[in-house]
Formats: C-alpha cells, structure tokens, sequence
C-alpha cells in the first residue's frame, strides 16, 4: 500500500536523508587505489552514528542466518548492486559503487552513487555520466498527475540510447517508515502507464545500469549482485518527494539553514580532513 507523507513526516525524512548525502559527499576523498571497502564502511557507521542515525542495512533480510553485515553495499566494476565490503583493495581504473541508508526518527533515506578509483576508462566514465543523467531526468518526472513509469521512461530511453542497458530484475522503490515500501519503481517501461503520482509520495528512485547485457546473477553469499557478462555496472539513487510543482530531492547537501548553523558542506568538510586524510594520494603498494 502506497503511503502519502505529511510535511512533518518529510521533516524527519529530510533529516535521515541529509545524512546519506553527507556520508556520500564523506567518502569521496577516501576512494583511492588501497583502500579497502571496510575502511569505507568504518568510516561511514561512525559518521551515521555521529550525527544520531542508525544504519539502515545492517542486519537488513529476511533470511535470519543470512542478514546484512553492514552499513554500506560497495559494488566494484561489475557487482551490479549489494556488495559487502571486506578486505579487497580497491585497484586504480575501478569504479565503485556506494549505496547507504539511515534511520533516524523513525523514518529512512536512502542514496547511491559511483565514484571512479583514480583514473578509470572512457567506457566507465561513459557509463557513470549516463546513468547519473538518466536519473536527473527520472526525477524530473516525479510530479503528481504523471503516471508512475514515467519515471521508469525516461531512464530506460536515456540509458538504451547510449548504448547501455538498465537492469530489469532490481527496481526502485518507495521509502519512509519502512526502507523498502509501495511502489516499486523500475528502471524501463512504457510513458503513460502505471499508478498516478500523488503530492507526498516518497520514492527511492535508482537506476542501475550495465555496460553490457541486462541480465545479472546473484553470488554465493546470497547478496552481491553481478552482471553476467562480467561487464562494468553503474548506480545512482536519491530519496525523493513527489510534488506539483518541481520534485524535491531529500538526498542533498543543499538545503535551507538555520541562523548560526554550520552548512552541511562545512560539517562534512571538517570530518573529511580528521578522518579522510589517512587514504588521501596513496596507492596499493603504500598501504601492503
């Protein structure tokens, strides 16, 4: 069942969701060649903590002796989406892609983006800039009295003309009290169809794209998802409300403050040069 948000319940949602842009903005400075996804993860659950959240996937399943063990999914070339960090190091030329939730209040944000890992190739540079893109323009279409694949339209039309393909067995999905509500948004189908949007509908709109085919398989550890044909994927996901006018992205650094207080960028900014500097300019061989 599809739930309309109150402004006092996107309040709180605003708030949740001002944490994931903020742990997303964090870990920019610490993707170098090196480092390992835990370093990232570590980083990343003391920031949320830092600022009252809780994560949002850790212990995250149904199956109880196979639950999430941690905060972030960081997904390496071609894990589509929900890779567990560890102890890999991540290689020059990779992309990297960071998916994060908070609960905060009661109710959860969610967001992702790639990051290349030092220099990478044209083709994966390629691909981050159309997935990303496909997303803006997914956005746009989150306004009431558009049909619901509106959004998905527009994400498989952008993506199929540069070549690449969206990934059909994953969708978005809607989010507030639950991290995964109704409606489930996927990334292809056809303008003019589907449910109407409704002022105060709060969805995670998340395009996940392949380099090559579609089609994906899930690993032995019943969480990472990969594309079949080992080619490189990308993801990109905001926290979105629904609006009559211009759509609103809860997932941002940008936002309206309070006299006094420090701006979100300074607040990151801060924590990146106590905790982000160890990983700056270092390479694999610096850090064996």
């Amino acid at each position: 069942m599809v739930t309309i948000k109150t402004e006092d319940e996107i309040e709180l949602m605003r708030e949740s969701s001002r944490i994931v842009a903020e742990v997303l903005k964090l870990l920019e400075s610490s993707i170098v060649p090196g480092v390992t996804t835990e370093e990232l993860d570590r980083l990343a659950e003391e920031y949320i903590r830092s600022r009252g959240g809780e994560p949002a996937f850790k212990g995250y399943g149904s199956d109880p002796g196979n639950l999430y063990p941690a905060t972030l999914c960081t997904s390496i070339d071609d894990e589509v989406v929900h890779g567990i960090p560890g102890a890999r190091r991540l290689g020059e030329g990779e992309i990297i892609s960071i998916d994060v939730g908070v609960l905060k209040n009661g109710f959860y944000g969610d967001g992702a983006r790639t990051y290349p890992v030092g220099r990478t190739t044209d083709l994966k540079e390629r691909l981050m800039r159309v997935t990303e893109q496909s997303l803006e323009l997914a956005v746009r279409r989150a306004v009431s009295g558009n049909h619901l694949h509106d959004i998905s339209a527009a994400v498989q039309r952008h993506v199929e003309e540069a070549g690449f393909s969206v990934v059909r067995d994953l969708v978005g999905h809607g989010v507030g009290r639950q991290l995964h509500e109704d409606p489930p948004v996927p990334n292809y189908g056809r303008q003019g169809t589907g449910p109407i949007l409704e002022e105060g509908m709060t969805l995670a709109i998340e395009p996940m794209v392949n380099a090559g085919s579609h089609r994906i398989r899930v690993a032995a550890d019943g969480w990472t998802v990969l594309t079949r044909d080992q080619s490189s994927s990308a993801h990109f996901e905001h926290t979105v409300v629904v609006r009559s006018g211009d759509p609103e992205i809860l997932t941002t650094l940008l936002r309206e403050r309070k006299s006094g207080e420090p701006d979100n960028d300074t607040r990151v900014n801060a924590r990146i040069n106590t905790r982000g500097t160890e990983h700056r300019g270092k390479t694999g061989a610096d850090q064996s």
